[in-house]
């Protein structure tokens, strides 16, 4: 079945309350998980902070694809503008782009979609590749020198038709600069009141330690769903120990969760997924079960598979965000429906046993690409 038919199986009882704007649902979560009196998990709340103070929504939308689909078809501009709109209307308040994505284009159309509504969301992008900031064009590799982050800045400013940035990542850790090079340009642009709040993405655990000790990082954001669970391990731990938001990319898995893949599946050229391991011919049929499982729990639940998905992180931590990206107007709403959808303490558990007990073979990026994740900063010379 595919993501519409699942819907419609699933009876979506929540046709009628889980859609419903993120206000509806809930106030701040009191504390990280569990109800005691009524043993539920808390609803995910209407919002959520990174770091101590940056408030948003609690589900994000990634905007990467507006520009070029998985596909590498182009959407059409003013329906991407639209999807923006009814994202903001459905409680969506925090948009997440990069330089990189289009390259540049994807921030112009996030600045023209959130034009009339701007003061009213958190927007989010990225620097860090070696991207000349006038024309776009890929000049190779990294770049986080203190120059060129301040005329990539320049340049996502105008792009986006604001005078601030309020989440900036360092998309990916520049290994031949010191990341106390980085922070200090960053903090120089914070003087200017042109960035509010920054983050990492991908980073190395010293790297982000060494970071906060200079000026406290906001989020986090790495690659995290039921298909890929490595941040599990240190990342995660990390966010909460330091006060750390974490936001998770790809949090449906590139669309693998949500039931849209399957063994017979083929990829456009310039398609990503065509080389990840994970959904090789020889790898996908063992990794479907995770899908079933996932398609049990929605059927169960009266939900989507996005939806279990995307509960499922919500129900992990409070700090955690998810930013699922989508080009369809029906995914954009499906997705902030999982707002709506609890499990109890039981259920988490039995979810939980279910969804570890399948392996998953593959991995989750290129290897070029899966290289610089993870990476630490050079040290700072004395």
């Amino acid at each position: 079945m595919d993501r519409r038919s699942i819907l419609k199986t699933a009876g979506l009882a929540l046709a009628g309350s889980a859609l419903l704007p993120f206000s509806t649902f809930a106030s701040e979560m009191a504390n990280d998980d569990l109800d005691q009196k009524d043993n539920l998990l808390l609803p995910a709340s209407g919002k959520r902070r990174l770091g101590s103070s940056l408030e948003v929504s609690s589900i994000g939308i990634g905007v990467q694809n507006m520009s070029r689909t998985y596909q590498t078809t182009i959407p059409l501009r003013s329906e991407m503008h639209n999807i923006i709109h009814k994202a903001f209307d459905n409680g969506v308040t925090f948009f997440d782009a990069a330089e990189a994505y289009g390259s540049l284009e994807v921030e112009r159309i996030l600045g023209e979609g959130i034009a009339s509504f701007r003061n009213k969301v958190v927007v989010a992008t990225k620097f860090g590749w070696d991207i000349d900031p006038e024309t776009g064009r890929w000049q190779g590799g990294l770049n986080s020198r203190p120059d060129h982050i301040k005329k990539a800045v320049e340049g996502m400013l105008k792009r986006l038709h604001t005078d601030r940035i309020d989440l900036l990542y360092q998309h990916r850790v520049d290994p031949q600069i010191p990341i106390e090079d980085v922070v200090g340009t960053i903090q120089d642009l914070m003087k200017e009141g042109k960035v509010l709040n920054y983050g990492l993405s991908e980073p190395g655990p010293q790297t982000v330690r060494r970071a906060h000790a200079i000026h406290p990082v906001a989020a986090i954001q790495n690659e995290y769903s039921l298909l890929w669970r490595g941040p599990e391990e240190t990342i995660i731990p990390l966010c909460e120990e330091l006060g750390i938001g974490f936001v998770p990319w790809s949090p449906l898995g590139v669309g693998f969760l949500t039931g849209a893949i399957d063994a017979n599946t083929r990829y456009a050229q310039g398609d990503i997924r065509g080389g990840e391991s994970r959904f090789s011919a020889d790898n996908i049929k063992n990794n479907l079960a995770l899908v079933d499982v996932i398609k049990e729990w929605s059927i169960r639940k009266q939900a989507t598979p996005a939806q279990i998905s995307l509960a499922w992180l919500l129900a992990k931590k409070s700090f955690i965000v998810p930013i699922p990206g989508t080009t369809q107007m029906a995914h954009m709403k499906e997705n902030a429906g999982a707002n709506a959808v609890k499990f109890t303490v039981a259920e988490l558990q039995e979810f939980n046993k279910e969804a570890d007990a399948v392996k998953i073979f593959g991995e989750r990026l290129p290897a070029g690409i899966l290289a610089m994740s993870g990476v630490e900063a050079a040290e700072k010379k004395k």
